[in-house]
């Protein structure tokens, strides 16, 4: 019986106790014998694909709900959050971390859950330590972190894919009768027509440097004179959102994953920019353009009048069955390195809690502004990926104000990578050239790595006083490897 039978079977019990039901009446819904559902939880027997499909359909439930990549994407969580130095002294074996998500999701769940709440609450003290604000006393710093990290996982549990956002979008093309050559003004007219608002420009020197504000008493949305054309088609649409889809919004918004009203508030925003860009770039003509051009994004970014990180985030978005576009991973982080957009469909994982690795090709892009840079990198699995990555400068807002400048990176398995125009010229096949990255310092097994900043939590390092290596967590020659580990055993931890 295969590992993914075994999860099922965990699944279905999972399911059955979150419902509240006994084996025998779950297994009378079914239409079997309570005899069988025990032998499918108890992974001795598979779970039929017909039995899969009622379960879904009685419960409501979609059929990613039964995939492995929650399982994954909660294991990786967990092994990163246990390689805090705070874990150091337990003994949790890496068999115990894999089992935990299968059986117990709920509990994986709430690990993280107390894991992140933790990390806030150390980043709000900092806060404090430094400007003791009122504000900032009520822990109000703490509580962003958290909300972004919700809001993050939502995200990644739909697989940056919201269908009736998606419907939505293209519904509105019809009856706002939208021209692609037109959009601002079509924007405009809806919003007029169909909501009784009105658009307005403000100068660039309005109160509070506002980029955009709406006013519900006199329906009035103010647009700042700095914005470019294509930000402020985003903010109409973004605008038509809250307006006609406040029902979509609640409704995904209700998730149990955001447990906070800022949370919610920060994924109505998420959502409302997610159909803003479906408006900008509709499904089906932005997926043949990226057919058509082999994902060249500026190529793309000039067809349809968007930017190259609005045309990277929508990339991520195509999930839509049948009707499927690589499935890309794309992170964002600013010159300190914090990451302030994070997805992965592509099966690589992003650190979410530690500094990620510092071999990942966005760290460096820095040095070359506005050039696309590629990087093919092998993972400590022996996963391979291939991963774009340029800067982009946020729109100037004016002599003294400061540029805003982010790394953006895209990318996917080498599987996928020659039907990137990138990847023109590589050999694919031979991966010798591929950078070893892993996810962060703690969680890597390369002790021998030059980059490495703290020992690995599976690898502890044998460190010799008398020699130095690359890192001064490189392994050591055997005979001095011996020596530092002569005496009693330890239980080797993970």
């Amino acid at each position: 019986m295969t590992r993914a039978t075994q999860r099922l079977g965990q699944k279905v019990r999972a399911l059955r106790r979150r419902e509240k039901l006994s084996q025998s009446e779950l297994a009378s819904r079914l239409g079997i014998s309570p005899s069988y559902l025990n032998l499918i939880e108890n992974n001795h027997r598979a779970l039929p694909s017909a039995l899969l499909l009622r379960l879904a359909e009685m419960f409501d439930l979609e059929l990613h709900a039964f995939a492995a990549d929650d399982e994954s994407r909660l294991t990786a969580a967990l092994f990163e959050a246990l390689s805090d130095p705070l874990f150091e002294a337990e003994e949790v074996l890496a068999n115990d971390v894999r089992e935990l998500p299968s059986q117990n999701p709920a509990v994986a769940r709430a690990m993280i859950s107390l894991y992140r709440a933790y990390r806030s609450a150390n980043a709000a003290a900092d806060a404090l330590s430094a400007r003791l604000f009122e504000g900032e006393r009520e822990g109000r710093t703490g509580l962003s972190h958290v909300s972004s990290e919700e809001v993050s996982e939502l995200i990644q549990q739909h697989m940056n894919h919201f269908p009736e956002l998606e419907a939505a979008a293209e519904l509105l093309w019809q009856e706002a009768e939208l021209e692609p050559d037109d959009l601002y003004s079509g924007l405009v007219r809806h919003l007029k027509k169909a909501h009784g608002v009105q658009v307005r420009i403000v100068p660039a020197g309005a109160p509070e440097r506002l980029l955009r504000q709406y006013d519900p008493r006199d329906k009035t949305l103010l647009l700042s004179e700095l914005l470019p054309n294509r930000s402020r088609k985003m903010q109409l649409a973004y605008q038509i959102a809250l307006l006609s889809e406040e029902r979509v919004l609640d409704r995904l918004t209700e998730d149990p994953l955001l447990s906070s009203g800022p949370s919610k508030t920060l994924g109505r925003v998420a959502l409302a920019n997610y159909f803003a860009a479906a408006v900008l770039m509709p499904y089906e003509p932005f997926l043949a353009a990226a057919r058509e051009v082999r994902y060249d994004i500026d190529v793309i970014g000039r067809r349809f009048g968007t930017g190259f990180e609005q045309v990277a985030h929508r990339l991520t978005t195509l999930r839509r069955p049948r009707a499927e576009g690589i499935p890309f991973h794309m992170i964002r982080i600013d010159v300190a390195g914090n990451i302030s957009k994070r997805f992965s469909a592509s099966g690589i994982a992003i650190a979410r809690f530690s500094g990620a690795c510092p071999r990942w090709n966005i760290f460096s892009t820095f040095a070359t502004p506005g050039m696309i840079r590629i990087q093919l990198s092998r993972m400590p699995d022996g996963s391979s990926y291939f991963c774009i990555v340029r800067t982009v400068q946020a729109d100037n807002h004016g002599y003294h104000a400061p540029p805003r400048i982010h790394a953006v990176g895209l990318g996917c398995s080498v599987a996928r990578a020659r039907e990137l125009v990138y990847a023109d010229g590589l050999n694919l096949e031979h991966l010798d050239a591929a950078v070893p990255v892993g996810v962060s310092c703690r969680l890597c097994e390369r002790n021998d790595c030059e980059q490495r900043a703290v020992p690995a939590l599976r690898e502890p390092p044998l460190i010799d006083e008398n020699r130095r290596g690359v890192s001064i967590y490189a392994p050591v020659a055997r005979a001095t490897a011996e020596k530092a580990t002569a005496g009693p055993k330890r239980r080797a931890k993970r």
